[in-house]
């Protein structure tokens, strides 16, 4: 597994020794002596994460900061900026240039270190969640099923998406589309918790696909108080005459009007109780090809492998 690499910027050597002694076992560190040294080094080398300096010469830990946030590309590497004891006014204008969190020297090693993982953990999920539902998305997504499999406990993974999804779109239009994929997000997240708690794990895989992980002897139960919930609360996205009706007309993939019924939701269910599961493709070719045989029956459902391996 990729160490994630953390530049270090001071021109103290005996905090630059002190930094790299504490880091180096868990991270890959890089260090610079000065903010316009630091500059360069993010650029050639793109850390994930920079603990630097306030006072330092040639460039300042808070010109630093305001270099790195102008650029673009740049701007999303979070900084720790370490200040001096009682020096309010470091932190002040570290916090306007821009830097996510500040450190007071001297400092405690255990206390950097649980700053470090804690902030490059909300990065990671604030870069990669969807910005529609603000849910995880894929790089969270994999890393979460990975996780699972690495505890080799027991787990299922539901795959759900919205059927007939396109040609609502087409009828109503995105905007009425996005507070589909909203109120949808709600109920998977209020639903998985319910059952398996905070702890749980609901993502986004992008337009009207989700996923989310629970124990096995919850899943079943999860997904039917989903499509309860569901084929519920969709009724209030159409109005009263397409609710009646019971569908709409929209046309298809070849320009056609055709009749579409209302929208449903359909979850595929992965169970490691079935599949000995060693890597994360593996989950995802069995919950595509599940999800495929829900979406046969034209209402909401959901269905699991029952094949033994």
């Amino acid at each position: 597994m990729r160490k994630e690499k953390i530049l270090t910027v001071d021109d103290d050597p005996d905090i630059l020794d002190v930094l790299k002694l504490t880091l180096s076992e868990f991270y890959e560190v890089i260090q610079a002596n000065n903010g316009a040294e630091g500059v360069q080094m993010v650029q050639q080398k793109l850390p994930d994460l920079i603990v630097c300096d306030y006072m330092m010469p040639v460039m300042n830990g808070r010109e630093f900061c305001k270099t790195l946030k102008k650029d673009i590309l740049l701007r999303h590497i979070p900084i720790i900026m370490l200040t001096g004891k009682g020096e309010v006014q470091d932190k002040i204008g570290g916090i306007e240039a821009g830097v996510d969190d500040y450190i007071v020297k001297p400092f405690a090693p255990d206390e950097l270190l649980a700053r470090i993982k804690m902030i490059l953990r909300r990065t990671t999920r604030s870069l990669d969640a969807n910005p529609l539902t603000h849910l995880p998305g894929n790089t969270s997504i994999m890393e979460e099923l990975q996780r699972c499999i690495d505890t080799k406990k027991s787990f299922a993974v539901g795959y759900a998406d919205l059927d007939k999804f396109k040609a609502y779109n087409d009828k109503y239009g995105f905007e009425h589309g996005d507070q589909v994929i909203r109120e949808t997000a709600r109920i998977l997240i209020k639903d998985v918790r319910d059952k398996s708690g905070s702890e749980s794990f609901v993502g986004h895989i992008g337009g009207d696909d989700f996923v989310f992980v629970a124990e096995d002897k919850d899943v079943d139960e999860i997904c039917q108080k989903i499509i309860d919930d569901f084929n519920q609360r969709v009724l209030d996205f159409y109005n009263e005459e397409d609710r009646k009706a019971g569908f709409i007309l929209s046309q298809d993939r070849q320009g056609k009007e055709q009749r579409f019924g209302l929208l449903s939701i359909s979850i595929g269910i992965v169970s490691t109780v079935n599949h000995p599961i060693t890597h994360v493709a593996q989950i995802g070719e069995i919950g595509a090809e599940l999800k495929k045989y829900a979406k046969s029956f034209e209402k909401s459902n959901f269905v699991r492998d029952k094949r033994k391996c």
